[in-house]
């Protein structure tokens, strides 16, 4: 089996972060939020993984590299013919996919446990499809499962504005080689895409065997920032006690409080007067003086904080915060300054240089 990741599109809703960085980059408890779909599908027995890209995205395969960190060999395949739908991205991967069975996993998902489960069912029971679901409050935004009375799928609805369950369709799903008969037989849809929903539809009107199953744990789509940071929360409670460790080249001085898990990587400088309450992850060559940080905070590499107060909040690397204004439920992009308004003029007001799409409360 084979698995293939989508980690293009532009996130629209993280700018002006993604103007210069792709989404699925941006990391939780300072690891890229795409190493997560890696490990859940590595930890899964599948070792042949392509990530679709954007077209030019030379980062993604800089960072990720060829895999075997995680035993694995893995491809990035640049996305052909404009963004067309999720199921689109998958029908651009059908020459590396060939005849072979896959995994298609949505890169800004997480979730919590294995998903061994669902290969060793979809193998055993020889299903064509395999959809991974999960119970959600407001499943209005997602792709929503139709059941009939005994209980059986019949349908799959796109972002329906009278859901016909609370049973969403999460972005992992399961296919052999009857995906791309299903895409060969869809029309795009009212919004120029080919929609995964009607992939599914289109097998199950078919006679194909398709499954369901429900995800046990937590599922979360990171596709608006606050979920993101939440995202990075929930990641933050299921890292292994060996994940939190203080790497021995860093530097703590005396005076200095560390309460709870926490992670100080190579080079990192951690001031006397600094209080530390975890989760907290601290990147390599960090520097952290007069100022409090945490719970739930990832300082990424490079990061200076100098007087101040963050908490629920991720930090790119090179970012300077030297205000000491408490920052709170935020993501603050590479190299962000963050400098107090009294060393500046005017001395009352605010001075922004805003990006669009900005989100600034003041």
């Amino acid at each position: 089996m084979k698995a293939l990741i989508a980690a293009g599109g532009h996130a629209t809703r993280f700018r002006p972060i993604t103007w210069t960085m792709n989404k699925h980059l941006i990391p939780l408890a300072n690891r890229p939020l795409v190493f997560n779909a890696i490990e859940k599908i590595t930890e899964a027995g599948i070792t042949d993984i392509a990530i679709n890209i954007n077209p030019g995205d030379t980062e993604m395969e800089r960072v990720v590299g060829d895999g075997s960190r995680w035993g694995a060999r893995i491809t990035c395949l640049e996305q052909q013919g404009g963004p067309k739908g999720i199921a689109h991205a998958v029908n651009n991967a059908q020459s590396w996919i060939g005849e072979d069975p896959f995994m298609f996993y949505l890169g800004d998902n997480i979730v919590l446990g294995s998903l061994k489960k669902f290969v060793e069912r979809f193998q055993q029971e020889q299903l064509h499809c395999l959809l991974a679901l999960s119970h959600v409050q407001n499943p209005t935004y997602l792709g929503v499962a139709e059941f009939d009375a005994s209980g059986k799928l019949v349908r799959v609805h796109e972002k329906p504005k009278v859901p016909p369950s609370n049973m969403a369709v999460t972005g992992i799903y399961f296919y052999d080689k009857s995906f791309f008969e299903a895409f060969k037989n869809i029309e795009p849809s009212g919004r120029g895409e080919y929609e995964i929903s009607d992939i599914h539809t289109w097998l199950l009107q078919n006679g194909y065997k398709v499954g369901a199953e429900e995800i046990t744990g937590w599922w979360k789509d990171t596709g608006m920032p606050r979920d993101f940071l939440e995202g990075n929360q929930l990641i933050m409670n299921d890292k292994p006690s060996a994940f939190w460790a203080v790497d021995s080249s860093s530097t703590i001085e005396a005076g200095a409080i560390l309460q709870g898990p926490i992670r100080i990587e190579a080079g990192a400088w951690i001031g006397g007067n600094v209080v530390i309450r975890g989760p907290v992850a601290i990147g390599e060559r960090a520097v952290i003086k007069n100022s409090s940080i945490g719970p739930y905070t990832a300082i990424g590499n490079d990061v200076v904080v100098d007087g101040g107060e963050l908490e629920d909040s991720i930090v790119l690397e090179g970012a300077k915060i030297t205000s000491a204004e408490r920052i709170v439920d935020s993501i603050l992009g590479r190299n962000t300054e963050i400098t107090p308004m009294k060393e500046t003029l005017p001395r009352s007001g605010h001075r922004l240089v805003i990006g669009e799409n900005s989100k600034v409360e003041l």
